[in-house]
């Protein structure tokens, strides 16, 4: 659980005052794109495709800032449409699709061709600029299964998409879809997404939540975990985790 109220304060301080309303590096979901999550959401009610957006569209906003020649208006539309495809997928078959050591492409497939039909429609129903719907569909559709990138605007996206894996909320995700434990999935989610990213920043990024995982996973720092009272850390299983994860 993301910790959003403190359990103590050890200064006696009343810092607030001195915090700013938008200090540079934090967002806001624009009305646009809120708009455009109200009809994607049923559409994401699989495998945590719900949260898993909204941390891909904060991975893509920081991308944007570091590329201010990609189009916003294509890039971010399709990272908050590029799963809704998964829901056309039999729920009992969605894990198979993308499990390690195979997979099945064909459903990989399925989800980028049905979501690009889907966000068709959903991009029409929001009244989506019409001009930039082409791109935003040919980025959807391909996203997982193709291995170049289109565009700055499509390896943005995919780099989102991609780095989310080693995100707390992926790890914690991907760590109950195959009943893996931390150690084994920050190696698999490590293996699958280093080498395979397209931009120096989200290549900066990857790296750096690796790092901060693999720190968790410490003995010293889950040594200080059960001093503290908090829960014991998972310990780090030797052994091969696998491949797979597309998308």
């Amino acid at each position: 659980m993301t910790k959003l109220q403190p359990a103590a304060n050890m200064s006696g301080l009343d810092v607030s005052a001195g915090i700013e309303a938008q200090p540079d590096g934090v967002i806001a979901l624009d009305p646009e794109l809120a708009a455009l999550w109200e009809l994607a959401a049923p559409f994401l009610k699989v495998r945590d495709n719900d949260a898993h957006t909204l941390y891909a569209v904060g991975l893509a906003r920081a991308l944007l800032d570091a590329h201010p020649e990609a189009d916003a208006a294509v890039v971010l539309p399709a990272i908050m449409l590029h799963d809704i495809g998964w829901s056309q997928v039999p729920p009992a078959e969605v894990l198979q699709a993308i499990a390690p050591g195979g997979g099945r492409p064909d459903l990989v497939l399925l989800h980028e061709k049905e979501g690009a039909r889907l966000a068709a429609g959903i991009l029409a129903e929001a009244g989506y600029d019409a001009g930039k719907v082409p791109a935003i569909l040919d980025i959807i559709d391909g996203h997982d299964s193709r291995r170049e990138a289109l565009s700055i605007e499509d390896a943005i996206v995919k780099d989102a998409d991609k780095t989310w894996r080693l995100s707390p909320h992926g790890i914690d995700t991907v760590m109950d879809w195959f009943g893996l434990d931390r150690g084994q999935t920050v190696r698999l989610c490590s293996q699958r997404v280093h080498g395979h990213l397209f931009t120096a920043e989200a290549q900066a990024m990857a790296r750096a939540l690796s790092a901060l995982e693999s720190v968790t996973l410490w003995p010293q720092r889950q040594a200080l975990l059960t001093a503290q009272g908090g829960p014991e850390e998972t310990k780090i299983i030797e052994g091969d985790a696998g491949e797979g994860l597309p998308g």
